[in-house]
């Protein structure tokens, strides 16, 4: 809809194989487009001709995570071959359709269950989306064989083979019956105000057309589905044309006063434009002084639920059907509270409430549903009450008289909520000062009973899921992360801002031996319950490969072997680093994952420049290995790219923000709590408010050297003196420790260690011990032999000696190097 004053311009889209098609722009504005503009218009044709050009129909079938998906909320998926005319449903399909199994699979049985009335614009419109290879998109009613009539939605995509002919089309069916009965009540209540109502579509027909309506514009019959223009009442009014046009093409309501021809009256029209076209209330206001006030209210609530018919299509939780209702049908009645009620287990439960104090909400929080109160009647008689004020209520429910009170509202509608014919809550709107709603008011919140209803129902559903995928979330991430003398963490997740909270992006932090840490992050590809599933899989494995003391590459290694095994479809990103305080480096390998933040102490902060291997699942091992030296008191900041990348922001730009805000926050003294850093760092990255499409993981690391006077460390002889010389100096490292107490127990555990290199490895044989949260003993020697506990025998002279080990220390283990390997006992201090 535009105005005369409109432009067009159109530039053609080139391929390299010809024409595409062209990209058109219309402008609601006098004179046509400069110079800059149109050299703005090809650079956008010749991007956009590239973008289409690379894009190819997509032929694979519906993946099998969908599938589980659609069979999960009753939505049916059906496929339809044009070669053949076979059309397969699946169960869910076959039930809103009122089929059986067994029924004959033609395209002929579809035909014949849509309704008579809808089959030729059905067909027409299937026909014009297999010429044009274009989305089939439309709603329509359907006979089944058991007689009923349903309305089905149905969205399908032509599918085309290499050639370009269309060979099937591929799409979703689900029941809409319900929906189409809310508005139905809606249509009940608009088609018996006493202002005309007329709405319009977008081409200008006429598609709905109330009571009053009739009598300034005709019979419904003869006005619906008729072209405006064509209609002899318009054609006499004079400038509405002209004015209707106007209001369409600025897209906000306007409002004017005419003289209506036919009944020499004065009427004023207020043209309201919506989603589909626009809306015309006609009020007659000849006698301005006694009716002018009513008939614009009434206009203005209708305004109201239409918003709010299209606010609760797209609210998603309880929460935002609560808001919703708060902020379009509070303020059209004039009303100032709002509770909603859902029903659980014989109980009444405020899941809801607007305009009411804490004492009021925490005394209603639960209703019994055998008390005697003014909502829970409402909800056992499915009959809306209205009191009218507080002297009423204390005589209807002199028990409960008191909520009047603890309220400060005078007056109140109890609407009960019934969605699919079951009772499922309430609805308690409440007014200031005491009101008689009337009749066409009381019709209206009806009606707006059975939107918020629906809404309601698949809010609870969504609920549920949401709280379940809460749930297994924090089933698959650490809890807490371990207090380590290596490292300080902090860690943060944050779930997508669309559909349910869960995902496959993860952290940890792993204590390894000798005081190392292994730090660890990931991102599954993908976003459902199927990813983190696959996210829980790789966390336990990594635990378990870490267990082994293995490095970051061989890590990666198997933990691609694994992703591979879960099909073509499987990719992940993982970023595993090893830090060693003994030394203050860092060793660490990627799988296509983006390289960390390192903040210096001085506050500098760098990316590593590392060749990228391509993520877990696609890779080719073995992996590269990276060294980094890390002065004391770095930070090591790893993200996944949910972090830096967006829809609006490359993941470059996202890394230079990243880095800005860093510095920042080290010049400013910031990042001396690291749980602060995180709030900080997700706050700049992710504005609240911000839509996103990712799960973002983020793991801050800073890392402490173990001091070097901590540190001792000797070479032994390769012969039986070794285990006497490791006890001197141990006795004389403990002792210059203050730690004589575990002298005894470390001289036994190094004798027994020296003594299985001695006798089964070779040289060169290390000892060394560090002093930390722990004292840790490590033998090294030149061997790849594994020790191994075993049960000796009674006459078995050795064998022991392990189990003793076992006994002594509080942790022990093994763990290769690239000398060799190294046996490392822990004893608490």
């Amino acid at each position: 809809m535009f105005s005369a004053d409109a432009w067009m311009a159109a530039v053609p889209l080139h391929a390299p194989d010809g024409a595409l098609g062209s990209l058109t722009v219309l402008a609601d504005e006098p004179g046509g487009p400069d110079a800059s503009q149109l050299a703005f218009l090809g650079e956008v044709a010749r991007w956009a001709a590239g973008r289409l050009h690379q894009t190819r129909p997509v032929t694979d079938d519906v993946p099998v995570a969908w599938q589980e998906t659609f069979d999960a909320v009753q939505v049916g998926t059906w496929d339809w071959d044009l070669r053949t005319g076979a059309v397969n449903w699946n169960e869910p399909a076959l039930a809103i359709l009122g089929l059986s199994e067994t029924h004959d699979r033609r395209v002929e049985t579809w035909v014949a269950l849509v309704h008579p009335d809808d089959l030729p614009w059905v067909i027409a419109e299937d026909d014009q989306a297999i010429r044009t290879r274009d989305v089939i998109a439309h709603e329509y009613r359907i006979r089944r064989p058991d007689g009923t009539i349903r309305w089905v939605q149905s969205r399908g995509r032509v599918v085309v083979e290499d050639s370009g002919a269309p060979t099937r089309i591929r799409g979703a069916l689900w029941d809409t019956t319900d929906t189409h009965t809310s508005h139905e009540a809606v249509s009940r209540a608009l088609r018996h105000m006493s202002d005309a109502f007329l709405a319009i579509g977008r081409d200008w027909r006429v598609t709905f057309l109330n009571v009053a309506g009739e009598q300034l514009f005709g019979p419904s019959q003869d006005v619906v589905s008729q072209l405006l223009w064509d209609i002899p009442a318009v054609q006499g009014a004079p400038d509405l044309r002209a004015r209707m046009r106007q209001a369409a093409a600025r897209g906000s309501p306007s409002e004017f006063e005419l003289r209506w021809p036919q009944s020499d009256r004065w009427y004023h029209l207020r043209l309201v434009p919506a989603l589909n076209g626009l809306t015309v209330y006609c009020t007659d206001v000849t006698d301005k002084r006694l009716r002018d006030a009513a008939e614009q209210a009434a206009a203005e609530r209708a305004a109201r639920i239409a918003e709010l018919a299209a606010a609760l299509a797209k609210a998603i939780s309880t929460h935002d059907v609560v808001e919703a209702v708060a902020d379009r049908i509070l303020p059209a009645f004039g009303a100032t509270g709002l509770v909603i009620h859902v029903l659980e287990a014989d109980q009444l439960h405020a899941v809801g409430a607007v305009g009411y104090s804490r004492e009021f909400i925490d005394r209603i929080r639960t209703i019994p549903l055998d008390a005697g109160t003014a909502v829970n009647d409402a909800l056992s008689t499915v009959v809306p009450k209205f009191i009218d004020s507080a002297a009423e209520f204390r005589t209807l429910y002199p028990k409960t008289a008191d909520l009047a009170t603890l309220s400060g509202k005078n007056a109140w509608a109890f609407l009960p909520l019934v969605a699919s014919g079951q009772p499922i809550g309430a609805c308690v709107i409440a007014f200031d000062e005491p009101r008689h709603l009337a009749g066409e008011e009381r019709i209206l919140l009806t009606a707006i009973s059975s939107l918020v209803a629906q809404a309601l129902a698949r809010a609870r559903l969504y609920d549920a899921e949401h709280t379940r995928a809460r749930q297994l979330q924090r089933g698959l991430l650490p809890r807490i992360l371990p207090s380590l003398p290596a490292v300080t963490t902090a860690a943060r997740y944050l779930p997508t801002g669309q559909g349910v909270d869960v995902g496959g992006d993860w952290y940890d932090v792993i204590a390894l031996s000798a005081d190392r840490v292994g730090l660890v992050i990931g991102d599954v590809m993908g976003h459902g319950l199927s990813e983190a599933a696959t996210m829980g899989r790789l966390r336990t494995a990594l635990h378990t490969l870490s267990s082994l003391e293995l490095p970051p590459d061989e890590v990666l290694d198997h933990l691609n072997s694994i992703v591979s095994g879960l099909g073509d479809e499987s990719y992940a990103t993982c970023l595993y680093a090893i830090y060693d305080p003994t030394n203050g480096t860092c060793s660490a390998a990627s799988a296509g994952h983006p390289p960390p933040a390192i903040v210096d102490p001085e506050g500098t902060v760098t990316f590593p420049d590392w060749d990228c291997n391509p993520p877990l699942g696609a890779a080719e091992p073995p992996f590269d290995t990276f060294d980094l030296a890390l002065p004391e008191g770095s930070l090591l900041v790893l993200y996944t790219d949910g972090l830096i990348e967006s829809a609006t922001r490359d993941i470059d730009q996202g890394m230079d923000q990243l880095a800005r805000t860093l510095t920042h926050a080290v010049h400013h003294d910031e990042t001396e709590t690291l749980q602060h850093l995180c709030d900080l760092l997700t706050t700049e990255l992710l504005p609240a408010g911000q839509p996103t499409s990712d799960d973002t993981a983020l793991l801050i690391a800073r890392t402490h050297q173990l001091p070097s006077d901590n540190i001792a460390s000797w070479s032994l002889c390769e012969d039986p003196q070794a285990a006497g010389q490791a006890r001197e100096h141990v006795r004389e490292q403990l002792a210059h420790w203050n730690l004589d107490d575990l002298t005894a127990t470390t001289e036994l555990l190094i004798s027994e260690l020296v003594g299985n290199a001695i006798r089964h490895a070779k040289g060169p044989i290390t000892l060394r011990l560090l002093h930390s949260k722990t004292l840790i003993c490590e033998v090294f020697d030149a061997s790849l032999t594994t020790p191994r506990i075993r049960h000796a025998t009674e006459t078995d002279e050795g064998g022991r000696g392990l189990q003793l080990v076992a006994a002594l220390s509080s942790r022990w283990g093994t763990r290769y190097t690239t000398q060799g390997k190294c046996i490392w006992t822990e004893q608490a201090p």
